[in-house]
């Protein structure tokens, strides 16, 4: 057991050294990945002998499932929306139309049957969220016209279609397909739909309209409310995947607490799922085999990338008036990975008898995929002049926080306050800060010079932003009943003659204290305090 957990550790520590020095390498950090896996596998040095498709479809599934919520989660919609149709068309009719126009070639240039055809058009018609992001967000891609959101949300909300397409070609070639197939799409859609927005809606409800989840349990809560909406729409016959994907768009896009915690818990979490996937599709790949179907490989290779992909986006974009630039770009950056490879080793998991090796086939693929495409994608993008200097990819995601010269706080003023029956011109406000509006009841109030300052007013404030320096500290307490500061005045408190109560948060009032003050049970307590003096 502990060889085997010095192992673990082992793989990643190597995948997170490989993820911060991938730039220097010149290649994505996910190929990387997937070259750890192979050293470790039966035709590496390790040779760790793995070859269950069983096991490794049901872990790679799970790590996609996080992988397809993240995407959604990650994804500012505020900022996708002007491109939100033109993504959901690439994702859904530009995933059928790559894969029909790669299943039509596959036919006539490798001789597949069409059934086979079909199969592998489906299993690759879906760009790979995780490298997509990765790439983007690795190389500082600053896109003009959307391009950044419009991949986004493309490649975050394609798999469901493509998980479709590969479950309707496992059908063809095991006789399971019949007049029942397009119940089972309206099914899958349906449900798919329905259970995701359910349990989005579930979530915000609770994180937002009540306590039965403590602070601290957020991300624990959030984990469990992930994999029952996974479950329970696969159970139901429901897309799991598209589930997963609406509730973490929605989620990701309401106004819940801890929300910066949760998207950075799920970010780690999503690079270690990540970190997995990629390791175990190495691990699973026998290299010896790559010789034997190279040229398949790069042939479906070149269909995909110079063939395929184009028409669909073509056909999907221009209408909308996108330049040519704009369509070179997209069709070029369609990236095949992970989602791809996991669709195939469920094939091989459902027992399907096929004339080629198809799991290497799609290895091989998303391997040439993420080497090629992933590299030069930065250099595509400069040669296209798709690159935009105002532009920040980062304002894309959830987990960007905007940042300004200036802040905002809101003060309010008790009965008593030396600011009360004041004039706004006669008070000392801090230096750089305007008094922007007084919410008095019901009432909102532009202040003007001679506006007067009364009781339980609360002023609106914009204040200079300011960063500590290295020995300054800002810390927050939370009062609870039994803490030595409850129901006490500040001018009480044993505090050093270098730690200062600089703002008390009282449900949503923001007091400004002074030693007249008293804490109270249930307050947030900020401390300014200078270390090392």
């Amino acid at each position: 057991m502990e060889i085997g957990m010095i192992l673990v550790a082992t793989v990643i520590i190597l995948c997170i050294l490989a993820e911060k020095f991938s730039g220097k390498f010149g290649m994505p950090a996910l190929l990387l990945f997937m070259m750890i896996g192979m050293f470790f596998g039966s035709d590496g040095f390790v040779k760790i002998p793995f070859d269950n498709y069983d096991m490794a479809e049901k872990f790679c599934t799970v790590s996609l499932c996080f992988i397809m919520f993240y995407g959604g989660f990650n994804t500012k919609f505020k900022t996708a929306k002007p491109v939100a149709l033109k993504a959901v068309l690439l994702s859904t009719v530009g995933v059928v139309i790559t894969a029909l126009v790669t299943a039509l070639l596959c036919v006539f240039v490798l001789k597949y049957s069409w059934q086979e055809g079909f199969l592998i058009g489906a299993v690759l018609s879906s760009t790979d969220a995780a490298s997509v992001f990765a790439i983007l967000r690795r190389k500082k891609l600053n896109l003009k016209d959307g391009t950044a959101s419009l991949l986004e949300i493309e490649s975050g909300s394609n798999d469901p279609v493509a998980f479709l397409m590969t479950v309707l070609g496992i059908g063809m070639l095991t006789g399971g397909v019949n007049i029942h197939a397009f119940s089972l799409i309206i099914k899958q859609l349906l449900f798919g739909i329905s259970i995701g927005i359910f349990m989005a809606f579930l979530v915000i409800y609770t994180l937002q309209k009540t306590r039965l989840v403590s602070d601290g349990l957020d991300t624990i809560y959030m984990i469990g409310m992930l994999l029952c909406c996974f479950a329970v729409s696969q159970i139901l016959g429901g897309n799991a995947f598209l589930s997963v994907y609406l509730m973490g768009i929605i989620v990701g896009n309401a106004r819940i607490r801890n929300k910066m915690i949760l998207v950075s818990f799920f970010d780690g979490l999503t690079g270690l799922a990540q970190i997995f996937i990629f390791f175990l599709l190495g691990l699973l790949a026998f290299p010896h085999r790559f010789a034997d179907i190279l040229i398949p490989a790069l042939v479906i290779m070149l269909i995909l990338t110079l063939v395929a992909r184009p028409i669909a986006v073509f056909l999907i974009l221009k209408p909308f008036g996108c330049s040519v630039r704009q369509c070179l770009f997209v069709s070029f950056a369609g990236l095949r990975g992970a989602a791809s490879i996991v669709f195939s080793i469920m094939v091989i998991a459902n027992g399907v008898d096929l004339s080629y090796d198809l799991f290497h086939i799609v290895f091989l693929v998303s391997l040439f995929s993420v080497a090629m495409q992933g590299t030069l994608l930065p250099l595509a993008a400069k040669k296209l002049h798709m690159t935009d200097d105002n532009a920040d990819v980062r304002k894309t995601f959830n987990d960007y926080q905007e940042e300004s010269a200036i802040t905002m706080m809101r003060m309010y003023i008790p009965k008593g306050h030396e600011w009360e029956k004041r004039m706004i011109k006669e008070v000392c406000m801090p230096t750089g800060s305007l008094a922007l509006m007084i919410k008095r009841g019901k009432e909102t109030l532009i202040p003007k010079g001679d506006t007067k300052i009364l009781a339980k007013d609360q002023l609106i404030l914009s204040v200079p932003s300011y960063e500590p320096e290295e020995q300054e500290k800002l810390t927050e307490i939370r009062i609870e009943k039994e803490h030595a500061w409850c129901n006490k005045r500040i001018e009480e408190l044993h505090l050093t003659n270098h730690t200062l109560i600089a703002l008390i948060i009282r449900k949503e009032q923001n007091l400004i204290p002074d030693g007249k003050t008293i804490i109270m049970e249930g307050d947030i307590v900020v401390t300014y305090e200078e270390e090392g003096t």
